[in-house]
């Protein structure tokens, strides 16, 4: 242990209280024994430091910061450089705003489009989401703080995310859903890393030894620390068993206690606090030392009172511009016909829709920022480069119908020969806590659009919007731009791209299917009371099943348009990597991303047709000028998990090297023959016939067995009778409809109530009870709300029909807390029953 002499004067009872933190955002700190507290605080794309005490809802507001691109919209660069430049600004301002750890980035595999919280992750292809966090995270750790990358692992829906089991077969789990960790912690190297809320294959992931022990620390040789995500500790000595050291938020030392009764119980040996809390005090002094000479800032510039990185004008400018620069990069020009872009002068331009001036640039939930600036599209008229001849709204964002605003909107189209059609997901549409039913956007835009083509004119559409929605409507428009969710200088590069100042240069990180019924896991996502979800696909997810299974895409991955054009010659293979000369052969200056995929023809295992292992965006190459570019092949270009020998194999063979500029124009090719680690192969190619035709539709539960190596736990709930359930510590709020007593079945349909009445009438109020308890189960909530776990049991007894027992435990809580009333005043309710 590093940090013995400090440990040696702490007594068990500190120990413990190290291990979870002081408050909901801080950690315990002994500061006369040499131990500081660290700030945690939110932060993917941007700080999310609350000015006051408050919630993970951010129901206060956070302090002034730079709002980035989301993590959609930076993947969408493929540039590395440019997410290690965006780490280092987000570390400065978590320096300038006294934060140690930065809670991102979260680098979860887009599994399915509806996920909620899609904004936040990175790609449905683990080398990218992987390559580009290592970056990020260098960038933020390179100031002295403490990236946390998140969430580890299987967290691909939001719908029961934190009592869900995500049932997924050792290959895939080691292909697809840790490997972009692996990459990230080996290259990248976090400080600390957030287990997720779910269980994967039956175990709380802080409770999971295999996941935590066997491949973080064994394997991956993570040496950072492992904190909770906030609320998401289940059993906390069996957390602490399987490394993960500090609970988040704070819990009135509910917790402590426990540790230290089961040390003197003889249940928990000792080493495991003491190497716990030394990992603890070790990133707490680590990420301290920027802050030794730290001064609060001085809250007041030219008599106005500033907060957050207000106070830091010259930080605040500077950064406004890493913004634009990076959102430049992360525009996908996704159609562009016969030219329309760039507009012209003598365009006659009418702006249309309530996303050009109220712009949607990032996520909603523990993420959202509270930005320094922000750029909307109708305020930077004196940039327009073309014949501006107005703005109209259009449209109620949130879908209902306003016949004045359609109407409006006409007028204005008449008279412009360009409509310039601003579109998108609204803020409660896409949301951490929930998923989306579908993949629609709301049904009065895409009647609008329909109207404005009828009056004959050319239109182009600004996309907004953090996952993959429906883009059957685009017959409707000439070009479309995806601009994501592109932070706070979004617009301003919106701008410079359809005047032409920018050229394009994005590419898709995820594939944009036709339908919602092509994605497999459709089958096997998130449900209102399902608990199981078995990623019955395999390694099949985004690319890999649509190429395999040939299913049509609307866009696929890697794809995005410029204003120039690319030639690819020379390509040279070698058992090293590949380089290839790439030229722009167009007329405009413009960037290139290519990428290198990995293919092996009648292999042994079911595989996909090809994957990406490697890529590099070019410099900004003028008309004219190419550039040697130089892609080397590592340790994941060729090998797979072999369930059998229970480790990552080679398999032997002539490999087929892809060069491309995206998943389906291939560009030059060439072919490599690589020699084998083994010659046992893991599956019955006739037991696994659909996994290895990559149709992994209507896969049944027999057929997965057979991939999953066995029977899995059934969590799903098993009701005694009809529609009544026990209530347990890991019963959702919601599931109190289901409760055994009316007690439980009147707050549940209250919840409910308010829920339904908000989804009509105030949805982000709707959104914000989703979040918080009534997607959280009892033993969330009271470490949420500083409740001791007695009183959540005492919850539990009064939704199970033991009312008045359980309200006298609840109102006298733990007889061991500080806070426990020494008088009988309590009891007196009983001795009335």
């Amino acid at each position: 242990m590093k940090h013995e002499d400090i440990l040696s004067t702490l007594t068990l009872e500190e120990k413990a209280s190290l291990l979870s933190g002081k408050n909901f955002w801080e950690s315990m700190d002994y500061p006369e024994k040499g131990i500081p507290s660290m700030f945690l605080s939110d932060g993917p794309h941007g700080i999310r430091k609350q000015a006051a005490a408050a919630d993970q809802l951010g129901l206060n507001p956070s302090l002034p910061a730079t709002c980035f691109p989301t993590a959609v919209s930076l993947a969408n660069s493929w540039n590395t450089e440019l997410l290690h430049t965006v780490g280092v600004a987000l570390g400065e301002e978590a320096v300038k705003l006294h934060v140690n750890m930065l809670l991102g980035p979260g680098i979860n595999m887009k599994r399915n489009p509806r996920c909620g919280r899609s904004f936040e992750y990175f790609s449905e292809d683990p080398y990218l989401a992987g390559k580009l966090s290592a970056n990020l995270i260098d960038g933020i750790q390179s100031n002295g703080i403490s990236a946390c990358v998140k969430h580890w692992c299987g967290n691909n829906q939001e719908e029961r995310r934190i009592n869900s089991d995500s049932v997924i077969d050792e290959r895939a789990l080691r292909e697809i859903y840790t490997t972009a960790f692996e990459i990230a912690i080996k290259e990248g190297k976090p400080l600390s890393l957030m287990s997720s809320y779910n269980m994967v294959n039956g175990t709380y992931t802080n409770e999971n030894e295999h996941l935590n022990l066997d491949i973080l620390r064994k394997e991956f040789g993570y040496e950072g620390l492992i904190v909770t995500d906030w609320g998401g500790e289940a059993d906390r000595i069996a957390g602490l068993k399987a490394d993960n050291a500090l609970e988040m938020p704070g819990n009135n030392g509910d917790t402590d206690r426990e540790i230290v009764r089961a040390v003197n119980a003889g249940t928990l040996d000792v080493k495991y606090v003491d190497e716990a809390a030394d990992q603890v005090i070790d990133i707490a002094i680590k990420t301290s030392k920027v802050f030794e000479n730290y001064q609060e800032p001085v809250g007041e510039i030219d008599g106005q009172k500033v907060t957050g990185l207000n106070c830091y004008p010259e930080v605040r400018d500077a950064h406004h511009l890493i913004a634009k620069a990076a959102s430049d990069e992360t525009m996908v020009l996704l159609k562009n016909e016969g030219g329309i872009l760039p507009l012209k002068a003598e365009d006659k331009v009418a702006v249309i829709g309530d996303f050009a001036n109220a712009p949607r640039y990032q996520g909603a939930g523990s993420s959202q920022v509270n930005c320094t600036q922000l750029d909307n599209f109708t305020d930077l008229k004196d940039k327009y480069k073309f014949d501006f001849v107005g703005y109209a709204q259009g449209y109620d964002r949130y879908g209902k119908k306003n016949g004045k605003l359609t109407k409006e909107a006409m007028a204005l189209a008449g008279n412009a020969d360009i409509i310039v059609y601003f579109m998108g997901l609204d803020e409660v549409t896409e949301s951490e806590g929930l998923d989306r039913v579908d993949l629609n956007i709301h049904h009065n835009q895409i009647e609008l659009l329909e109207a404005l083509r009828g009056l004959g004119k050319k239109i182009v559409v600004v996309l907004s919007g953090g996952s993959v929605v429906d883009l059957t409507w685009d017959t409707n428009c000439d070009a479309l731009l995806n601009g994501a969710l592109s932070g706070q200088a979004g617009c301003n590069s919106v701008l410079d791209i359809l005047n032409g100042d920018v050229n394009p240069s994005g590419k898709t990180s995820e594939t944009y299917c036709i339908k919602l019924e092509d994605v497999p896991s459709n089958e096997n996502f998130a449900g209102a009371y399902d608990v199981c979800i078995k990623y019955k696909e395999s390694i099949f997810i985004g690319y890999r099943y649509f190429e395999k299974a040939g299913v049509a895409v609307k866009y696929p991955f890697g794809f995005g348009l410029s204003y120039t054009t690319f030639e690819y010659s020379d390509l040279v293979v070698t058992d090293k990597g590949v380089k290839v000369t790439v030229k722009n052969t167009g007329s405009v200056a413009g960037k290139e991303v290519v990428e290198l995929y990995v293919g092996l023809k009648d292999s042994k295992i079911f595989r996909p047709v090809k994957e990406l292992k490697g890529f590099k965006k070019t410099k900004l190459l003028q008309p004219g000028e190419e550039e040697v570019v130089e892609i080397v092949f590592d340790d994941k270009s060729f090998r797979y998990w072999n369930v059998k020998t229970n480790k990552w194999e080679v398999e032997a063979g002539t490999y087929d090297i892809y060069v491309a500029s995206s998943i389906v124009d291939v560009r030059a090719q060439g072919t490599l023959a690589v020699a084998g680690t083994t010659e046992e192969f893991p599956y019955d190619a006739e037991k696994a016939a659909k996994y290895f035709s990559g149709n992994v539709t209507g896969v049944t539960d027999e057929e997965f067995k057979e991939v999953y190596g066995g029977e899995w736990i059934n969590h799903n709930m098993v009701f005694y009778k009809k529609n009544r359930v026990i209530m347990t510590r890991d019963s959702l709020f919601c599931d109190l409809v289901f409760a055994k007593r009316w007690v439980g079945r009147l707050v549940g349909k209250l919840l409910r109530f308010i829920v339904n009445w908000g989804n009509k009438h105030n949805k982000k109020l709707a959104n914000m009870i989703v979040m918080g308890p009534y997607q959280f189960p009892m033993r969330a909530v009271s470490r949420m709300m500083n409740m001791s776990m007695v009183q959540a049991d005492a919850l539990m007894s009064i939704f199970n029909g033991h009312f008045w027992k359980g309200l006298v435990t609840f109102c006298k809580g733990d007889p061991e807390s500080p806070k426990y009333p020494k008088d009988n005043h309590y009891m007196k309710v009983e001795k009335k029953k």
